[in-house]
């Protein structure tokens, strides 16, 4: 059900921190009414299914009554209804008044559908509540384990084996006599699990099943899809009655295309119209079509002056042709009779388009579609002026695919040859085919880049020797050697292959005259030959020049990739290890990525991951074998490495069960295989579906364990994958627990490698951010060695070492350990800097020394205030917010803190400034700023002439905990000056504070009850109070624990009932 949820119903955004909601579209109402089957009668179909208790109870708000629910088994307690049936004392059932409405909570399915039976008529309303209460109800009935994921889901296969191991030691236990009853009811009540689990997943297939077939049939037309069906139709269309289908058929209109592809105006675009359409049967008069994204009608055609009537007349219609036939019965005849496949295929011959080949998927590529269907166009329009020109007797062509497909590598094509007396050829082709490209070189994917790509190999630019005069010798021999292999036998061109790998093919001369006299062709068309020895030595040389920017894009253009993923799937072991390393070193540019995709080679690099590494080994041969075995994952590994930088790719990996197979082979003793498992695993890490996978996959270990090696880039990329794992809290306890922090800290001492320091700190400052994994960093004394890298390090060090230092500084030791280490002053310099990752660092960390008094001192001393101040006009929000939030301790903390606020010129005017913005964070921190500035009598003044009073009271409309939390507490601050208290009254500032009473968080009440209190001093204030229901809260209020609570409502409460008391007097007086 979680799969049909995520996938296919359609959900509102969220809004303001809350989820979205189910839309009230038809998709939605018939996934709901599925539901609704599913349920009713349920607990008779599977009486013990609808008995088991979920893991935690569906909660969701109710329009059911305890009158309406009422029956046997249930008992009312007060407004309450609650079952009779508990597990771990909490009841099965229960309908508890939540202020207004009720929530209602069930355990089991049999509850679930004794509500449905209840609801009657609002059974529809009860499930829609309870979906949006619970976005993923399968967590709640089963457990975490079997939580939605993207991806496969393989938790249910997991469940299964788990349940096979207990059968079998069950089994074993009744043969040796010591039978379990324990052991047997969990097994039974797994098997429920199981049995409750399989038939939601047959729910979750019918619900997809049925949205798939709702979205096809709602289908929606598109420019190129309505240009298609028009060039078809105008192709068929002539004078001659007998051999046409339509007189002719015209686009209405003055022929201009907008970029977006549509031929109506504007303000019609607006309406859906892609296009008008005029045709012309053979047996009627006119038709006028309007091309709509909700299909084909007719419209009234133009009137008197020659405008176009819009309106529509009768049916819309899927497609042109279906249209045409209803209104046309010769046109019904006359399309049945045509043969399309020849017409077709004749000019497929010579006009297929190599932009075809890309993901259906690709959201960049559909641009790029659209131009090339235009071209398309364009050459269908002229092309039947060059046939009538040319006109010959037509003879019958043979049909066969178009060799331009049989290039591009898109399916098994073998051509008709004659078999000379050997098996080994060579395809000879002209120099100027290195000029084609394979694959198309304009069409984009759509990426997220997981590491940081050089943009430079993006644009390299091709360089060419301009002179002859300084090429050195190896340049011309190598030349010598192409001429053998293009023209030589069979053993000439092994002699020449093995002459070639005798250069020094890492020099940049040597690659390029390689490339600069056709030798790439020839090597790429190697592979396509039957010898293997002339395939490794071609893959060899491959393997070594593409190492090089240019060699590496003209292999992708002469179609290189297609060719070595079919040599992936070769049954020699050395041939697919030479393939895939190839393919690693080519991979690194975007287009080659997508081209590995494209071509299922994400598939075929996944299935030489699965290798042996247990076997026991007896014989050479057997050790041999598992070498080769291990070497063939090891390069694998090393191709999917290259290629798991695109968000794409790693979807396909993930589909292709990579997951597993990496976590297998993490557990390797070869190093030489961990570098690029492990290098594979942290780019994929960016994604939360493979940090969840490593997590519960049981690599946490694994990666810990490896962090103690000797290689550093083993280390590294270990670190890295920690680093970007750690986001989450269950993945830092496992590192915590399995000894992984005290060797990211040893790595600190290796200052010289500066990307297994910047893993290192990454790692530290993520994992910092449990209090738990603080208190072990205190012990190995890690605040002294950070402290020891914040000079002379390069800013993705300093990236993370100051946020390590910012998480570690929320202890109180810390802040004075770091005072003690000599922290403060290169953390203040810092501030000074552009990067803006490292200033929303820097700032944090100040923020946190200064909630010391001691080191506030110093930052002041140092004019760190200041600079905090001037960080406030940075462009970008997450500076402003952290900036704003670092000022608050240092107003705080700092001994005259009103006149060193005052002596920023411009400062106050700036921060009230920032309350125009519209980012919740920055608004929520310059309110914190501001509740401390106004703690100053004189600054109060200098911001209330600033407009400070109407800028806060238009915020107060906010549903955002964090922001009211710290706008009622400089609501309230600011009505100690003047006549501000009046102000905010009449800004409309009073009531929507009331509503923040009925917040769920405390923090929340104390400000707002403080800002209440204040504001109740106005007699005004205190009837709009009275008026929005402020009393019956407060009074709730006045009995918590929090003293400052009770206060602040008793003294408002006072305050209104005084005025009352008041006017009582006065009246009666």
């Amino acid at each position: 059900m979680g799969q049909a949820l995520q996938r296919a119903a359609q959900w509102t955004s969220a809004k303001d921190g809350s989820g979205g909601k189910l839309e009230f579209t038809k998709i939605n109402e018939e996934l709901l009414n599925t539901i609704i089957k599913f349920l009713e009668g349920f607990s008779s179909k599977y009486p013990e299914e609808a008995k088991l208790v979920f893991k935690s109870p569906l909660t969701w708000p109710s329009s059911l009554t305890p009158q309406t629910m009422s029956g046997p088994g249930l008992s009312e307690k007060g407004d309450d209804l609650v079952s009779d049936a508990t597990e771990r004392d909490i009841p099965l059932f229960a309908l508890k008044k939540e202020s207004v409405a009720y929530e209602c909570s069930a355990m089991t399915l049999d509850y679930c559908e004794q509500v449905l039976r209840a609801a009657s008529d609002k059974k529809m309303h009860e499930v829609r509540a309870c979906l949006e209460a619970n976005r993923d109800p399968v967590v709640n009935m089963l457990g975490e384990r079997f939580a939605t994921v993207e991806g496969d889901d393989n938790s249910i296969f997991r469940f299964m084996e788990e349940i096979t191991k207990e059968i079998e030691q069950l089994a074993k236990q009744s043969a040796e006599n010591e039978g379990n009853t324990e052991k047997q009811q969990e097994l039974d009540e797994k098997k429920l699990v199981l049995k409750l689990r399989l038939s939601l997943l047959r729910l979750d297939q019918q619900l997809l099943n049925q949205s798939i077939a709702h979205i096809t049939k709602e289908a929606r037309l598109t420019p190129v899809i309505v240009d298609g069906e028009f060039n078809i139709l105008r192709d068929l269309s002539g004078a001659d009655e007998r051999k046409y289908v339509l007189e002719s058929i015209e686009y209405w209109g003055d022929g201009y295309v907008f970029k977006n592809g549509c031929r109506a105006h504007p303000q019609r675009q607006l309406h859906g119209d892609i296009a008008y359409i005029e045709a012309r049967p053979f047996d009627g008069n006119p038709l006028y079509i309007t091309a709509n994204t909700s299909g084909y009608y007719m419209n009234k055609g133009p009137d008197n002056r020659g405008d176009l009537d819009y309106e529509k007349e009768g049916d819309s219609y899927r497609d042109l042709v279906t249209l045409l036939k209803d209104k046309s019965p010769h046109f019904a005849e006359a399309i049945d009779k045509q043969e399309f496949s020849l017409k077709v295929q004749e000019r497929d011959d010579h006009r297929v388009p190599d932009s075809k080949v890309h993901d259906v998927g690709d959201e960049d590529d559909q641009e790029y579609s659209y131009r090339q269907e235009q071209r398309r166009q364009k050459q269908i329009i002229e092309e039947p002026e060059k046939d009538q020109k040319s006109k010959k007797p037509q003879r019958k062509k043979k049909l066969e695919p178009s060799l331009k497909w049989k290039t591009l590598g898109m399916e098994e094509y073998k051509e008709p040859e004659k078999r000379s007396e050997r098996a080994f050829k060579i395809k000879k082709k002209t120099s100027s085919s290195r000029l084609k490209s394979k694959t198309p070189l304009d069409a984009e994917d759509t990426f997220s880049e997981s590491s940081t790509e050089s943009e430079e190999e993006e644009e390299a630019v091709e360089r060419r020797s301009e002179t002859n005069a300084d090429l050195p010798s190896e340049y011309w021999q190598i030349q010598k050697l192409v001429k053998y292999l293009k023209g030589g036998n069979q053993t000439a061109t092994i002699i020449a292959l093995c002459s070639m790998r005798d250069f020094n093919l890492a020099q940049e001369t040597c690659q390029l005259a390689i490339r600069d006299v056709g030798g790439l062709e020839v090597l790429i068309n190697l592979l396509d030959t039957e010898e293997v020895k002339c395939k490794i030595g071609s893959l060899k040389i491959l393997k070594e020049i593409s190492r090089n920017t240019q060699i590496r894009r003209a292999i992708a253009d002469l179609g290189g990739l297609q060719t070595m993923v079919k040599i992936l799937r070769d049954a020699d072991k050395e041939l697919k290890c030479l393939a895939a390393e190839t393919i690693a070193n080519v991979a690194k540019f975007r287009r080659a990525r997508r081209t590995v995709r494209q071509h299922g080679g994400i598939k075929k690099l996944v299935g030489l991951l699965d290798c042996s590494l247990t076997s026991p080994v007896q014989h050479s041969q057997q050790m041999k074998n598992e070498t080769d075995d291990v070497e063939v994952a090891r390069c694998g590994a090393l191709a999917l490495w290259s290629c798991s930088k695109s968000r794409k790719n790693k979807e396909a990996m993930q589909k292709a069960g990579a997951i597993p197979l990496l976590a297998k082979l993490l557990k390797s003793p070869h190093e030489n295989m961990l570098i690029p498992v492990v290098g594979t695993l942290q780019e994929c890490a960016s994604e939360h579906s493979y940090r969840l996978a490593i997590r519960t996959e049981g690599m946490v270990e694994d990666l810990v364990k490896n962090l103690n090696s000797q290689t550093d880039e083993l280390q590294m990329h270990c670190a890295s994958a920690i680093f970007k794992c750690a986001e989450e809290k269950e993945t830092r306890d496992l590192v915590r627990q399995y000894g992984g922090l005290d060797p990211l800290v040893s790595l600190l001492q290796k200052t010289e490698n500066k990307e297994l320091l910047a893993a290192a700190t990454g790692a530290i400052w993520k994992c910092a951010i449990s209090p738990e994994n603080v208190q072990r960093f205190q012990e190995l004394k890690a605040i002294e060695m950070l402290v020891g890298l914040l000079n002379d390090q390069p800013e993705e060090v300093l990236v993370n070492v100051v946020g390590a230092i910012g998480e570690l500084a929320k202890a109180t030791p810390n802040r004075l350990q770091i005072r003690k280490s000599g922290g403060i002053p290169p953390l203040v310099n810092l501030l000074t800097g552009t990067n803006q990752a490292l200033l929303v660092n820097v700032t944090k960390a100040v923020g946190q020394c200064a909630e010391e008094p001691d080191n506030m001192t110093i930052i002041d001393k140092l004019d760190g205030v200041r600079l905090l101040w001037s960080l406030l006009k940075n462009q970008n929000p997450e500076v402003q917010a952290s900036a704003a939030w670092a000022i608050c301790p240092c107003i705080e903390n700092a001994k005259d803190a009103g006149e060193m606020v005052r002596s920023f010129v411009g400062g106050l005017e700036l921060i009230v400034s920032l309350l125009k913005s519209e980012n919740k964070e920055v608004l929520a921190s310059v309110c914190a700023a501001i509740a401390n500035i106004a703690k100053d009598e004189e600054n109060l003044a200098v911001i209330t002439d600033h407009g400070v009073v109407p800028m806060l009271a238009r915020l107060t409309n906010t549903t955002d905990d964090r922001l009211r939390r710290h706008l009622a507490e400089a609501i309230a601050r600011c009505c100690n000056w003047g006549n501000n208290r009046t102000s905010f009254g009449r800004e409309g500032a009073v009531a929507p504070l009331v509503k923040y009473l009925k917040s769920g968080d405390d923090m929340v009440h104390r400000s707002t009850a403080r800002a209440l209190y204040q504001l109740s001093k106005n007699p005004d204030n205190c009837i709009t109070m009275h008026e929005s229901g402020v009393v019956q809260p407060l009074l709730k209020m006045v009995g918590s624990h929090d003293e400052e609570l009770q206060e602040a409502s008793a003294g408002c409460i006072g305050n209104i009932r005084r005025l009352a008391l008041a006017n009582e007097k006065a009246r009666y007086s």
